[in-house]
């Protein structure tokens, strides 16, 4: 009996990662039977699950102050090289892209560059040719721009197909007017129901003033579709409202700062693409004043299946007329 005792008493006192904690005297001489144990553990809790939700909430906040700060250095042209990345410019033809800041091309490149690509791909040629403009959305003091969706008239459209557009209004001769402009559908309250049971799809809506009260009962339905002053689908000027609705585009901002439209298509002529990037930066500038500084901070183009370039756009932003030239 004392053997197995003695075994017993061996392991249980070597054994650290099933360890007990003993308590009191202990003498060799002893049983087993003289020792107390309490059950104890011999190792800390790893720190990340000791870490607090406000210091995971420090690193966060760390975290996003690091990069704005790298990408504010990156900018910096005074320095010999970028923060963090090789050269300014490769020197040889093949290189690591992403060891070298992303080159800022002039429009007219990017478009023999796209053309190029499409080429050489042996892709579709008449692919659509998509803008991507990031927004300063800042105001004075902690006020922003609120996102919205504009509606833009290309001098050069490109869409094969005319959009189809129902007018809402319950005057005779604003129904008259709406039909002679081409409007795919006219009518008054009693096209609430028939939208409602999708007898009628269009792919915009307009309206005039004294019908809108009544057509409450669509919003959850049409949603971004449902007439509004803001977007221009609300108003007494009913060709002008057709003529932007049936061969406009309308873009609105994602992301709290973002426009992603498409311009063209990749075989129109140059001259054309750069006419129409030219009309929908000029159209989204004119939803920020100028005396808060430019509104477009960044433009990207691609095509359908081609990589991003990165273009200078200064050339076509709204300017502010000088004070002399208001006076007069």
């Amino acid at each position: 009996m004392a053997a197995p005792v003695c075994c017993l008493r061996t392991v249980l006192s070597q054994c650290q990662r099933h360890a007990l904690r003993r308590t009191g005297y202990v003498n060799p001489s002893f049983t087993c039977t003289n020792r107390t144990w309490a059950a104890a553990r011999f190792y800390a809790a790893p720190a990340a699950a000791r870490m607090t939700k406000k210091v995971k909430d420090d690193q966060k906040v760390k975290e996003k102050e690091t990069k704005e700060e790298i990408e504010q250095k990156r900018k910096d042209t005074t320095r010999p090289k970028p923060y963090g990345l090789t050269a300014w410019e490769p020197v040889d033809d093949v290189y690591i892209a992403r060891y070298y800041p992303k080159p800022t091309l002039d429009i007219e490149t990017a478009i023999e560059m796209l053309k190029t690509f499409q080429t050489l791909d042996f892709t579709y040629l008449k692919q659509p040719v998509y803008i991507e403009l990031k927004l300063d959305m800042k105001l004075e003091k902690k006020k922003k721009v609120d996102p919205f969706v504009g509606h833009v008239h290309y001098p050069y459209p490109f869409a094969s197909e005319v959009n189809r557009v129902l007018v809402f209004t319950e005057s005779a001769e604003f129904a008259q007017i709406a039909q002679d402009n081409g409007a795919a559908v006219v009518g008054g309250s009693e096209l609430i129901q028939k939208i409602l049971d999708d007898e009628i799809e269009v792919d915009f809506y307009v309206a005039t003033p004294e019908i809108l009260p009544k057509l409450n009962v669509l919003k959850s339905k049409l949603r971004k579709k449902f007439p509004k002053s803001k977007r221009g689908s609300v108003g007494v000027d009913i060709p002008k409202m057709l003529e932007l609705f049936k061969t406009g585009t309308e873009y609105l901002v994602e992301k709290e700062c973002l426009v992603q439209t498409k311009i063209a298509t990749l075989d129109m002529p140059s001259e054309h693409i750069i006419a129409n990037l030219d009309s929908l930066i000029k159209n989204v500038s004119t939803y920020k004043p100028l005396s808060y500084g430019p509104f477009v901070e960044r433009v990207i183009i691609s095509s359908a299946t081609s990589e991003a370039l990165f273009i200078k756009f200064q050339q076509f932003l709204p300017k502010e007329e000088p004070e002399t030239a208001k006076t007069n």
